[in-house]
This record gives C-alpha cells, sequence and structure tokens, in this order.
C-alpha cells in the first residue's frame, strides 16, 4: 500500500511536467468566464438557447461555454457580451511579487 500517491503528490507531479501551470491557468480563466456567462443569462431569466439565438451560436456551444470547457476567442466573447447586453473588458496588468 505504499505505493499510493496521495492527490498532493499526485498534483505536485503533474503540475511540474511542461506546459502544466499554463494549461490550469488556461482552465480557471475558461471556467471563471464560464460562470460569469450564466450568471448573466440566468439573471435576464434566458435559457442556454435564447442566449444561443441571441449570440449566433448553438445551444451546445453556450453550454459547453458555461461549463468552462472551452477557451473563448475574443470574437465569441464580443458576440456573447453583446448579447448579454454588457461591456467586454480585456485588460493586462502586471504581476506583483510577492515582498
Amino acid at each position: 500500500m505504499s505505493d499510493r500517491t496521495d492527490w498532493t503528490e499526485l498534483r505536485a507531479r503533474r503540475m511540474a511536467e511542461t506546459g502544466a501551470p499554463e494549461a490550469y491557468e488556461a482552465a480557471r480563466l475558461a471556467f471563471e468566464l464560464g460562470r460569469t456567462v450564466r450568471l448573466l443569462r440566468e439573471e435576464a431569466g434566458w435559457s442556454q438557447s435564447e442566449l444561443a439565438n441571441r449570440a449566433a451560436m448553438t445551444q451546445s456551444a453556450v453550454a459547453r461555454f458555461e461549463a468552462g470547457g472551452t477557451v473563448p476567442t475574443l470574437p465569441v466573447l464580443e458576440r456573447l457580451a453583446a448579447a448579454l447586453g454588457a461591456n467586454l473588458a480585456v485588460t493586462i496588468t502586471p504581476r506583483t511579487t510577492a515582498a
């Protein structure tokens, strides 16, 4: 039984793999964008199909986006924002270093 790996060790090994931190960050961003779109859609009282129609997308594409399953392009974000009556703000800010 000593050859079992716990989650902390497994995560550390996976995060040490080439490209893993970047992929993790991309997944986090996709999840947060999807959550924001879902919240705005629900506030409007729309179904995924209604948002899809307004954004010229398919319902399944909206579902994948809301679940964080895709990293969107800027044109997709612009269409979703316009359909939701929201502003799209893309910013690049310097990282702060821990003191």
